[in-house]
């Protein structure tokens, strides 16, 4: 099975039987209280709001948007320590992301005593829909780890696999990523993938189908494949991407969210719950985008 669409998670929230309290960090943005109002109308979530209230009054009131069905908590501008606390104290059951720094919210998230850890390796996944191809398929690390030691990667494999299951593919296809489809010791990132797929190859990620190294279009299409003659079950159909670093991940994810006609979504997961996670500069329909996938995956 294909990963959903952005329409099937959409008609996934729109089935909730009860709205699920979202706290946004950074909450006095256009595009998080419209987000939010739109999801809030559907039905799926129950908008909270953290940050300064008159700041996010006057938002809204340019928008033109009632705060009545709102809870607005009151938190310093680069704080996101409310947030995280009502998802600890179960007033809410997602954070999300808004107009603050990605090292304000990571700071409240990691803290040892009141954060979101779990123990595992938190990173960002992103949903991407190519829809020219019909074709969806997830990528990591996009966003927090800058270099995924051995022992990271094989988090990050068993979080993106997890991920897509969740989605709706139970064999998922995952593909390491790498400049080439050759292990060489010019690219030490290589030797890791080829212990990685060993390690999938004796079962260690489950049902998840591993292929590495290999470069994005290999992963991406399958006539790649047929011409420089690699052959594998990823080869042309990846379901998941696992990058080497941040660097590659971060500059495809952002060079394809650019140029193409695509929808995406971020999420953050390795944390107790899913976190609505996208830059500051993405639009409302990418923060609707990225509810609609963290309420699947919290709610399946």
């Amino acid at each position: 099975m294909a990963l959903k669409s952005f329409e099937e998670l959409y008609a996934s929230a729109d089935r909730l039987e009860t709205p699920v309290g979202v706290a946004a960090a950074g909450g006095a943005d256009s595009t998080v209280i419209q987000a939010m109002e739109f999801a809030r109308r559907r039905g799926w979530i129950r908008p909270i709001l953290a940050g300064n209230p008159a700041q996010i009054q006057e938002v809204a009131s340019q928008l033109d948007i009632d705060l009545s069905p709102f809870e607005v908590i009151e938190d310093a501008p680069d704080s996101a320590v409310e947030a995280v606390r009502a998802v600890r104290s179960g007033n809410a059951q997602l954070l999300m992301k808004g107009q603050l720094p990605t090292p304000s919210l990571m700071k409240a998230v990691l803290d040892k005593e009141n954060g979101l850890r779990t123990g595992k390796t938190i990173c960002q996944i992103v949903l991407m829909e190519i829809k020219k191809d019909q074709r969806s398929f997830l990528m990591t690390d996009t966003g927090v780890t800058i270099a995924p030691t051995f022992e990271q990667k094989k988090q990050l494999i068993e979080l993106i696999a997890e991920t897509a299951q969740r989605l709706g593919e139970s064999s998922p296809r995952v593909a390491l990523m790498a400049a080439t489809e050759k292990v060489t010791p010019a690219m030490p990132d290589t030797l890791e993938t080829e212990k990685l797929v060993e390690l999938a190859a004796s079962g260690e990620f489950g049902t998840a189908i591993v292929q590495g190294p290999l470069s994005f279009d290999l992963a991406y299409a399958s006539v790649a494949g047929q011409r420089k003659g690699i052959q594998g079950e990823v080869t042309g159909a990846a379901d998941a991407m696992v990058f080497p670093d941040l660097l590659s991940a971060n500059l495809t994810v952002k060079g394809i969210m650019y140029t193409a006609n695509c929808s995406f979504g971020g999420v953050l997961r390795g944390t107790t719950a899913p976190v609505v996670f996208m830059s500051r500069a993405d639009n409302v329909e990418t923060r609707i985008n990225s509810m609609s996938y963290a309420l699947h995956l919290l709610n399946r």
